[in-house]
């Protein structure tokens, strides 16, 4: 039988055999890729084309002709309403980009050779989508309702905030805070109309001497003269009837 010591000593060799050939598997694979990474990649100012490195044009310029063995890379600046805003070795300028109202943006910084236009959110709008510094949708700011107070403004990148009044104050849905409600008797003045959440009280003149004077002649007044027009036709109503009842004994 084999001993434990043999056994040992056996799986232990199997074990480092295993690892070195781990090592040098790894070896194998990266030495090459490390080579090829060092030696084969172009300097960040350069552009690979068909395997050789060529200097990249400036931005706000493009590749007319590659560059050569024996030239350098040629370029051409970009035409109007194009740009290309970075070091490259693109043979073609991007297009502007167009704010478009219809989007609810506009322009904030108008398109260079070296730079795309900036779009903004037009006057009461907010952006909803940007890319990089740039809004490319924009949304109009929520209106406060009657009885609601603008909380807080909307901005260019937020929108409006709006909160309920409480009792005793009202706001139309444009103010910055709501209002009291006006306290006619305050002002020596009658209460036409009480206020709410999205109006004010509404205030009268009191009634004046003379008024409660003309008040209350004319009230008894009137009492006297429809007490008066009821008794006439009541009366002639009495007669009639009687006059109906003689003329309708004779006929028979």
């Amino acid at each position: 039988m084999l001993s434990c010591s043999y056994l040992l000593s056996r799986l232990h060799g199997d074990l480092c055999d295993m690892f070195t050939l781990r090592i040098t598997l790894l070896i194998t694979v990266l030495v090459p890729l490390n080579y090829d990474l060092c030696f084969c990649r172009c300097a960040h100012a350069e552009y690979e084309i068909d395997g050789q490195c060529c200097p990249m044009c400036a931005p706000g310029n493009r590749v007319v002709w590659h560059c050569t063995d024996d030239t350098s890379t040629t370029c051409v600046p970009c035409l109007e309403l194009t740009y290309i805003d970075e070091p490259s070795g693109f043979t073609k300028c991007f297009t502007c980009t167009v704010c478009d109202a219809n989007r609810g943006i506009r322009v904030i910084k108008a398109c260079t050779r070296s730079s795309d236009t900036v779009c903004g959110p037009l006057e009461r709008f907010y952006c909803i989508k940007k890319k990089k510094i740039s809004c490319i949708f924009a949304v109009q700011h929520s209106e406060c309702r009657p009885g609601q107070y603008i909380k807080q403004a909307g901005t260019g990148s937020t929108d409006t905030v709006c909160a309920d009044c409480t009792a005793e104050t009202y706001s139309n849905g444009s103010f910055s805070s709501c209002l009291p409600h006006t306290k006619c008797d305050a002002m020596g003045l009658t209460e036409t109309n009480p206020g709410t959440q999205s109006s004010d009280s509404e205030c009268g003149n009191p009634p004046t001497a003379s008024t409660a004077i003309a008040i209350s002649v004319i009230v008894p007044l009137l009492i006297i003269i429809l007490i008066s027009v009821f008794t006439i036709v009541h009366i002639r109503k009495k007669k009639h009837s009687k006059h109906s009842g003689k003329l309708y004994s004779n006929f028979f």
